[in-house]
């Protein structure tokens, strides 16, 4: 059978078994032989192939015959049935292919392409945090020694879409739990938003459980995720001023007393460069968690602030030198010191950054609240006290709004933005009315920004 072949100038010829009625071998000029069952279903004609010679012997191919020809007999069409068992078969890969499918696969794609509901894109401080959250750590630390552990949701990627269900979820909170349950948390919030955007993809719809992160037995489990609502009270902010500015770092007491003038949030203040200071015009530029910058009136009394500073670098709370110290180093030298009966030094206790800047003073937050007898005020809760206190000088709502950085309500005053000189009288409304409360007087014959440069050791 081999041997058989097309003869010249034919489509095709074909070799009829004499054993099975409607058997034959067929060939083409250009291709192998193969056998194929010839038969006759709603007065047409029907051919199936059946295979190749070498994988078919003749007695197997005889009875795959006489089996498609039972099949019209019983009035089913032999061409559908294969044709459905092809569709079956490759949909059957398909769903293997589907089920194989892990999260990690996913996760790019979806930092990629994935956005929050009603916006257009990440903000970009979401967007670091969802990658911090899952990386595979293992990097030097920018603070303190040694490496970074994994991120929470790092065990999730290597999980199949499919076995994310309510008990795995579980079981890998309950584990994340043990390091930090507020961090557990966060990191639970984030992966729902992952499977509900998963459950938004018609690849991947039918492999996600977009509830598995919403299970009773997840949520009874979590912490109270109460807001704070920590903020300086007035009869308080007097006390509070006195122990920021006995300080004995200095920047770190201008820092402090700065966030409360201006109600910027910590990274905000922390990255303000000397370019970002405009002391001719009074104009302070800052990084904006919403938009990429915001520019606020630079008051009075922050602008004399901000000229005390030493210019080491290019950042305006820049570290005195390049030290980096972890809280529990911190912890350490405190203890040390209460053992001595001596005050550990607060000179350089902010933690530094790896940029050279300033970037955790909450130990020194903390020494200053102690000696003001306040206890629980955040930094952040420096911002709310902004805003609190802007009320109770008088400024419009939608004019804190604006020099904080918050993203404008239409239902505020009919909000509409200000430029930097309408803002400027509110602005310094508020200042005024702040160091009225901490019994400060200001000096409005010294002018700002005349500072000698001091150079770095």
């Amino acid at each position: 059978m081999a041997a058989f072949k097309c003869p010249a100038g034919k489509q095709q010829a074909f070799l009829w078994d004499d054993g099975a009625p409607g058997l034959g071998l067929r060939a083409t000029p250009g291709g192998k032989p193969a056998y194929v069952f010839q038969g006759a279903y709603g007065g047409r004609d029907v051919r199936v192939t059946i295979g190749s010679p070498t994988a078919w012997s003749i007695q197997d191919a005889r009875a795959k015959c006489r089996e498609l020809q039972r099949l019209i007999d019983e009035g089913k069409d032999p061409r559908s049935l294969k044709r459905e068992a092809v569709a079956a078969q490759q949909q059957q890969e398909a769903e293997s292919l589907a089920n194989a499918v892990t999260v990690g696969n996913l996760w790019p794609t979806y930092l990629e392409e994935g956005k929050p509901k009603r916006r257009d894109a990440w903000k970009p401080r979401y967007l670091e945090d969802l990658r911090r959250m899952s990386s595979p750590g293992g990097e030097p630390k920018k603070r303190g020694t040694g490496v970074t552990r994994p991120g929470p949701i790092w065990p999730l990627l290597s999980l199949r879409l499919v076995d994310i269900t309510e008990d795995s979820l579980k079981d890998w909170h309950d584990n994340e739990a043990k390091s930090g349950k507020h961090q557990a948390a966060r990191a639970l919030m984030m992966f729902r938003g992952f499977l509900r955007w998963c459950a938004t993809r018609r690849e991947y719809r039918a492999l996600v459980d977009k509830d598995a992160g919403r299970a009773p037995a997840l949520l009874e489990n979590l912490p109270s995720m109460k807001r704070r609502t920590d903020a300086l009270e007035a009869a308080q902010v007097a006390g509070w001023w006195a122990g920021v500015e006995q300080l004995n770092n200095r920047t770190a007491s201008v820092y402090l007393r700065a966030l409360l003038l201006t109600g910027a949030r910590r990274e905000e203040m922390a990255s303000i460069k000397w370019q970002d200071v405009d002391f001719q015009w009074r104009k302070l530029t800052i990084a904006d968690k919403v938009e990429d910058t915001r520019t606020i009136p630079l008051t009075p009394y922050l602008a004399q602030l901000l000229a005390t500073l030493p210019r080491h670098s290019e950042w305006v709370f820049a570290s005195t030198r390049p030290l980096s110290m972890t809280r529990e180093n911190i912890r350490r030298r405190e203890r040390d010191s209460t053992q001595s009966g001596r005050e550990a030094p607060a000179g350089n206790v902010a933690t530094v950054g790896a940029s050279g800047r300033m970037s955790d003073p909450r130990e020194l937050h903390l020494k200053a609240q102690r000696s003001a007898g306040i206890d629980g005020l955040t930094i952040h809760g420096l911002r709310r006290s902004f805003s609190l206190l802007g009320e109770a000088a008088g400024a419009p709502a939608g004019a804190i709004a604006q020099v904080m950085g918050h993203k404008p309500s239409a239902t505020a005053e009919g909000y509409r933005p200000r430029s930097v000189d309408a803002l400027r009288p509110f602005l310094a409304q508020i200042e005024a009315h702040i160091l009225a409360l901490a019994g400060v007087q200001l000096d409005e014959k010294t002018e700002p920004g005349r500072l000698r440069v001091i150079s770095a050791p």
